[in-house]
């Protein structure tokens, strides 16, 4: 692994307990990306226009990567152009900032084409306001390499444009084919169920426990990247579940945007099942569930939300219970689990078959001949049948979706 020094300059009077998080949850992205952390420096203090943090503070993070022999110093603070490079030149060693590591980490893994598309959409969204800065850094110096560019022209930021405008419009279109997939999936009689929450909340846990699959479960930030789908039944009820990318904290809205069809499997889904760290301390999960919920208002389109309290196995229960009273307001319909032991897994399948979209009811009647036999075989298929009795006809009590429910309508018995 990599060695890498992590640096962090926190605001005057800024929480501490936050400026710990942030640190911590910096680590675990380095991490994540395969660096080892080898040491960390923090200063308070109001950002420097040429370095972030001070002068004096650079000086003396030089010393600690030659001490410590590190190949990368990564901030935590989104550094501009000209601070990369001076910092760089005083360390003589590879800098970045936070957002570049997330980069790096999705660059990484990214497999499918629209998951690669969506990292060169966000690093050209992040390179586009510095573009200029660049080229004249690298005229002035000489410096090809410099920011990832193996050479430069007067016309980088047009070519940035021009490469946005092409992926954007290549992802539109792969956007209509997710609509039409989910379409298609709500015509086969399944409703949709994604997994969303902050990394590391335990939601590729869940999945892998719900679906009853093997799936990369890592303790390490952005395990899902590719949204993966499995199907499920609960109650006889079909169900697509999909385990999306997790959420981070400070997630610039620029950021959010590119990996927007990623996060469609989360905004077109029926159910958004939410998993929540209960181990986090409260006002970390207070925090969480706003963002969360900042991210899915207008863009949801009102789908239920199941709150799953994940990791209660790590705490007692009157402490659960203190955090839940906490906390409730932002969390609509929670459900308390361990997705490690089992905990409260049938509570949470049978709250999630009660919020699914409903079915509607009826009872009919059907000839008994060869074509009322195909149609009980079609609706085992498409329904759930809660009952059935065979006679001159074949009385059926079904429950399905309101399509399935018109095509059987003249076989409909009345009520009265």
């Amino acid at each position: 692994m990599r060695k890498a020094i992590v640096v962090q300059r926190n605001d005057p009077n800024a929480d501490e307990a936050e400026n710990e998080r942030k640190l911590a949850e910096l680590k675990e992205l380095a991490h994540a990306s395969d660096y080892t952390v080898v040491g960390s420096m923090v200063q308070s203090r109001y950002p420097d226009r040429k370095y972030q943090v001070g002068r004096g503070k650079v000086e003396e993070l030089a010393e600690l990567v030659e001490a410590l022999e590190a190949e990368k110093v990564i901030f935590n603070n989104q550094l501009s152009t000209t601070q990369i490079y001076n910092i760089s030149e005083t360390c003589k060693c590879e800098v970045m900032d936070r957002f570049q590591l997330i980069l790096e980490i999705f660059a990484a893994r990214a497999t499918t084409r629209r998951a690669k598309l969506q990292v060169e959409l966000a690093k050209l969204q992040y390179e586009l306001p510095k573009a200029k800065s660049i080229v004249s850094l690298l005229k002035k110096e000489e410096r090809p390499g410099f920011m990832g560019l193996g050479g430069y022209e007067d016309s980088y930021e047009q070519d940035i444009k021009k490469r946005i405008v092409r992926i954007r419009t290549e992802l539109m279109h792969s956007c209509k084919g997710s609509e039409s997939l989910r379409t298609f999936r709500h015509e086969r009689g399944f409703s949709l169920v994604a997994l969303a929450g902050y990394t590391n909340a335990g939601k590729s846990t869940l999945f892998q426990l719900l679906v009853k699959e093997g799936t990369i479960v890592e303790d390490m930030l952005f395990t899902t990247l590719s949204p993966t789908t499995r199907s499920l039944t609960i109650n006889q009820r079909k169900v697509l579940l999909t385990d999306t990318v997790g959420f981070i904290e400070d997630l610039p809205h620029w950021m959010v945007d590119a990996f927007r069809s990623t996060l469609d499997e989360i905004f077109l889904a029926d159910m958004i099942l939410l998993v929540v760290d209960m181990s986090d301390p409260v006002d970390v999960i207070r925090q969480k569930l706003a963002v969360s919920h900042d991210i899915f208002w207008k863009r949801t389109g009102g789908a239920t939300i199941v709150t799953a309290l994940n990791k209660t196995d790590l705490l007692p229960d009157e402490q659960l219970q203190e955090k839940l009273d906490a906390i409730s307001y932002l969390a609509p319909n929670p459900v308390m689990i361990s997705a490690v032991s089992g905990q409260g897994i049938d509570e949470l399948k049978q709250l999630l078959y009660k919020k699914l979209p409903k079915w509607e009811h009826s009872h009919i009647s059907i000839p008994m001949s060869e074509e009322g036999m195909s149609m009980v075989s079609w609706l085992y298929d498409e329904g759930i049948v809660h009952s059935i009795e065979y006679g001159d006809s074949i009385i059926m009590e079904i429950e399905a979706r309101n399509e399935i429910i018109q095509k059987v309508k003249q076989f409909e018995i009345s009520s009265e």
